[in-house]
């Protein structure tokens, strides 16, 4: 085995573009939660023109695949006179296509909610978005945490598509290792690990943020 391969050119390519993938996970994921908190609750309770326009965002996002999505984003808007750079347009892409899917366990959550706790807040002179804001939205987010929790593990694997619109990442990096010097296998093998590895640690994160903000059966009735 060709160590020296592995040491001085593989694993530090593959360093600088885990860097670029963690930039490019971190910020897509809080922002994708965030966008599938305002659109599900829009679907949910927003007035009916809102809730048209979040409907039709989610079915655009979920039903189109993502990669037609970053084309149309980084090659496509250009055109129209936007222009974005392809860390940018990565990232725009995964906060849309992250925050649709979002939406849907979102929107489920707050339909598991039941309406007496809405009338009860009103009732204490809580205001709608105050109440939307500190009773209904926290359960529905903790309701909908595990699937939640599975489109982040999703986003992690597919930020490995931000290469195909030249945002150099851990995939990215490899491709061209790859490219070089012929060693598809070995090159696509430890980027397979790198991404089993971040996995692995967020499900473990996840794992543990679920236990701790887990909602016991009693207080589903």
């Amino acid at each position: 085995m060709d160590f020296a391969f592995y040491k001085e050119i593989l694993i530090p390519a593959l360093n600088r573009g885990l860097i670029i993938s963690l930039l490019l996970i971190i910020p897509a994921g809080f922002f994708g939660i965030l966008l599938g908190i305002v659109t599900g609750t829009f679907r949910v309770y927003g007035h009916p023109i809102a809730r048209k326009i979040a409907d039709g965002y989610t079915a655009v996002f979920r039903g189109t695949p993502l990669v037609v999505q970053l084309f149309i984003i980084y090659f496509g808007l250009p055109n129209l006179g936007i222009y974005f750079n392809a860390y940018t347009a990565a990232v725009i892409g995964f906060i849309l296509c992250s925050g649709a899917d979002h939406s849907e366990y979102i929107r489920g959550g707050l339909f598991s909610i039941k309406k007496g706790q809405y009338m009860a807040a009103q009732s204490l002179g809580f205001s709608t978005f105050k109440t939307m804001l500190w009773v209904i939205i926290p359960q529905a987010v903790r309701r909908a945490l595990p699937g939640c929790g599975n489109e982040l593990i999703y986003l992690i694997k597919y930020s490995s598509l931000a290469y195909i619109i030249t945002c150099i990442e851990l995939t990215g990096e490899g491709k061209i290792i790859a490219n070089i010097y012929f060693r598809f296998t070995e090159v696509f093998l430890v980027i397979g690990i790198y991404y089993l590895i971040l996995v692995t640690l967020a499900t473990i994160g996840l794992h543990k943020v679920e236990k701790k903000l887990y909602i016991p059966c009693l207080l589903y009735t």
